[in-house]
């Protein structure tokens, strides 16, 4: 089966060039509307879609994002992996502001926001031992050439959308997070329901504030590093689909059927209106079980 490659550009990265026959596309999702259409094409042979997560402009805060229609969006489409690009601080010295970090792990700090398809009428667990996608991490790592690219980091996720207090900061160095952001949650839980493969490149924009000589974050030394590392990352992007094989045999990860056996509501128990708008994520189990 050949890939077809969703991307989710964080701050910074709202378009994506080369892309042949691009068009921009509307999805209708039963959880509301994405943050944007979604730009549509081949690169290199291989099916793309990007989505801007922020939307064309950044009207979206880290809050507000729907991130449950973009992950069911690029679903729709028949994406079967995700490379989900964003805009982090640092909490350690060696992750210097411009550097490329290959996210492994999370620690979710946030609060208000919609983290699953599931729910009453439908309820289902599934494992986040493991995140992200290693099969899909390696090929992204094939794919940073000519870039600082940091392997295996643990993403503190918070709420925002202000930074943090120097507190918070020194707290979360303690806990063992390495870099710190706003959108990583609940995006890759909704990737693993979805059962799609997710990988996450974070672009080192600062030192968050426990840094003694970056005391303070602001957004226009952020926008000054992002706007640097703009090219790097649609670099990045599009040098993926050349490393990234056709799939000939199921994920070695099992991110493509992490709801076998996650579904635990009775299938007779199961509401069909909840079965309705879980159509699109869930519909290779749900096929299954009738």
């Amino acid at each position: 089966m050949n890939p077809k490659i969703g991307v989710i550009g964080g701050s910074g990265v709202y378009e994506m060039g080369g892309l042949e026959a691009a068009r921009w596309v509307a999805v209708q999702t039963p959880w509301g509307a994405p943050s944007d259409e979604v730009l549509t094409g081949t690169l290199n042979g291989v099916e793309m879609a990007f989505l801007p997560r922020h939307g064309r402009g950044h009207v979206h805060s880290p809050a507000s994002v729907p991130y449950r229609a973009n992950i069911d969006a690029l679903k729709r489409l028949g994406c079967t992996d995700i490379l989900a690009v964003s805009a982090v601080g640092s909490l350690r010295a060696d992750f210097k502001p411009g550097d490329f970090v290959l996210v492994d792990q999370y620690i979710d700090r946030t609060q208000a926001r919609q983290s699953s398809f599931f729910g009453p009428g439908c309820v289902a667990h599934v494992s986040l031992a493991h995140p992200t996608c290693a099969r899909l991490g390696a090929a992204v790592t094939r794919a940073a050439t000519g870039i600082t690219l940091h392997q295996g980091a643990t993403y503190l996720a918070m709420e925002g959308p202000q930074f943090s207090t120097l507190a918070e900061s020194r707290l979360y160095r303690q806990w063992g997070a390495d870099v710190i952001g706003m959108t990583g949650m609940p995006e890759a839980k909704l990737a693993r329901e979805a059962e799609i493969c997710y990988a996450s490149v974070a672009m080192v924009t600062d030192y968050d504030c426990w840094h003694p000589d970056h005391d303070a974050v602001d957004v226009a030394q952020v926008i000054a590093t992002l706007t640097a590392n703009a090219a790097q990352a649609r670099g990045l992007v599009a040098s993926l689909p050349q490393h990234l094989p056709a799939r000939d045999a199921p994920c070695p990860c099992g991110c493509d059927r992490a709801l076998t056996w996650a579904l635990i509501t009775a299938p007779a128990r199961r509401d069909p209106a909840v079965l309705d708008r879980l159509d699109a994520v869930a519909s290779r189990v749900l096929r299954a079980s009738g």
